[in-house]
């Protein structure tokens, strides 16, 4: 248990930081709601913090006063982009209270982070709610309620990552575009890594740097109309070196108003040392000449957003497909299995999580198509499904799949040479042969089809009538499957949940084929919450 930081540890630290945050951050970018310059957070957050760990390595003299200055000096240096810049100004302010410390307790980390959240804050013209700025402040804000002069470093971050969490789960009602999109601010996201990273090495995990497979991370689809409302088109950025000797600053507090004249998503931080600009404006010649006024530039960078749009809008229209897919399911197998049969959005959801409007029409908006058929596998989620397809701009068709499992099984007669309608026809033609049921516990006693169900208990249904009930799930199981009919089926699947282990479905196998000989069974894990089994005869 670790009490108080020195300054070796207090390095290491934000080293780990770094790393945690390299390793994440293909999947920080995938969150970003704009695909332009401006939107790589994670890219740009890393190698912000990479900066720093740079100087940090470089050090000589290792008290505290010189690693926070060498975390202040390098991240300024490396700062890239608006989350990067907000990253470099946490920093700052969370150094500027620690430098005078040599043994950091939990309490002098939480007084750094509401300067970190201060300092954030002042350095952007106008700060949005819904950001990374809102996730560290109401961090620095409710974690001294957490603290008191027992609490162990290890269990101080773990509050301050979970007091981050539960605040960027709001972020999206705090900022309507993150809603729209359906996602979560990708800064506050890239923060919480780097003090994921900070409590790996309090606990002595080694973080090892590995290259991120594509592959590996889930990529958001974005409503690239947003773009379309684009005010200052130029991303511009520089430093501002060499500042002349009769420089003030005052001067740079009036390159600040000047700057904000000419445009927006500012930033302009600094000393009469160094000063870093970044802004999107239409007259990027103006806001280098401004600056041009206080010193020399450096490392000057200018991105036209509007021709990356259009490029990204022009691969998109190559890409589109004649025919899209959305479905609903619950567990990681299910939803990897979705994508495997050509699914292009799955959306989180099911008996005890139902989608709403909404949820469908995020969808909707990111897939690539202009006629989607759409999944439910739900009764409750139908007419959720149905109103989103009926205010889409686009060409939708919903088939009334009642379950999981018969949404997968209907998803073999899809075909993308066909129209939407005809799919929905062939689709659910193929499932009215199948036999489909489920295997969950009751959470109540009921009298139900002659059946005395007691909590507890196993029961099997099959639309959502009870079949069968016992103590003994592998017993249930195999019940039901009698129950279902075998008589006229070649082929049972098994779609095991979370809660089942897979040597014990294995074992449920050999009782289901001992009694049942001339049935061929198949597994596949799906990994659904409260239901052992989904089943599929035909």
């Amino acid at each position: 248990m670790i009490i108080t930081i020195d300054s070796e540890l207090l390095k290491n630290i934000f080293i780990g930081g770094y790393k945690n945050l390299e390793l994440n951050k293909s999947t920080v970018d995938a969150l970003n709601v704009f695909p332009v310059p401006d939107g790589d957070t994670g890219t740009n957050m890393s190698m912000t913090a990479q900066s720093a760990t740079r100087e940090l390595e470089q050090l000589t003299s290792t008290d505290v006063k010189s690693v926070c200055e060498a975390i202040t000096k390098g991240s300024l240096k490396g700062a890239r982009g608006n989350s990067g810049v907000i990253l470099s100004q946490i920093f700052k302010g969370i150094c500027s209270v620690l430098s005078d410390r040599e043994d950091i307790t939990p309490r002098d980390f939480a007084l750094a982070l509401k300067n970190g959240a201060k300092v954030a804050y002042s350095a952007v013209a106008k700060p949005k709610e819904g950001t990374i700025l809102t996730v560290i402040r109401v961090i620095s804000e409710d974690i001294f309620s957490l603290i008191n002069r027992n609490t162990s470093f290890e269990k101080f971050f773990e509050d301050v990552i979970a007091l981050g969490r539960d605040i960027l789960d709001q972020t999206p009602n705090m900022l309507p575009v993150l809603k729209k999109v359906g996602v979560v601010d990708a800064g506050g996201y890239g923060l919480i890594c780097v003090f994921e990273g900070m409590l790996k090495v309090i606990c002595g995990e080694e973080i090892q740097l590995v290259e991120t497979k594509a592959e590996d991370v889930e990529v958001v689809e974005h409503d690239l109309d947003e773009l379309e409302d684009i005010k200052f088109a130029y991303w511009t950025e520089f430093f501002i070196t060499n500042i002349y000797p009769k420089t003030t600053t005052a001067d740079i507090e009036k390159l600040r108003e000047k700057l904000l004249n000419i445009g927006d998503s500012l930033i302009c931080i600094g000393d009469l040392n160094l000063v870093k600009v970044h802004v999107h404006t239409n007259t990027p010649g103006k806001a280098l000449g401004y600056a041009l006024e206080l010193g020399e530039l450096d490392k000057v960078k200018i991105e036209n957003m509007l021709i990356q749009h259009r490029a990204l809008v022009a691969k998109r229209e190559s890409e589109k497909k004649p025919l899209g897919i959305i479905a609903v399911c619950s567990g990681e197998g299910y939803a990897k299995l979705y994508k495997e049969m050509g699914v292009d959005y799955v959306i989180e959801g099911g008996q005890s999580m139902n989608p709403s409007v909404d949820d469908f029409s995020v969808g909707i908006r990111r897939v690539n198509a202009d006629n989607i058929v759409i999944l439910p596998n739900n009764k409750n989620i139908l007419l959720a499904a149905i109103q989103a397809a009926d205010v889409s701009d686009k060409h939708c068709v919903v088939i009334p799949t009642e379950s999981v499992q018969s949404g997968l099984s209907a998803l073999v007669e899809f075909d993308p040479e066909i129209s939407a309608e005809k799919n929905a026809d062939h689709m659910l033609s193929s499932i009215q042969r199948l036999k489909f049921g489920s295997v969950t516990k009751a959470v109540r006693n009921v009298n139900m089809n002659g059946l005395k169900v007691k909590e507890g208990n196993y029961i099997g249904l099959s639309e959502k009538k009870i079949l069968t009930n016992g103590l003994d799930l592998e017993t249930v199981v195999v019940q039901l499957v009698g129950k279902l009919g075998v008589d006229d089926v070649d082929v049972l699947t098994l779609y095991y949940g979370k809660d089942v282990k897979k040597e014990e479905c294995d074992s449920l196998v050999e009782a289901i084929e001992a009694k049942y000989p001339d049935l061929d069974v198949m597994t596949l894990y799906g990994g659904q919450p409260h239901y052992y089994y989904d089943l599929v005869l035909e």
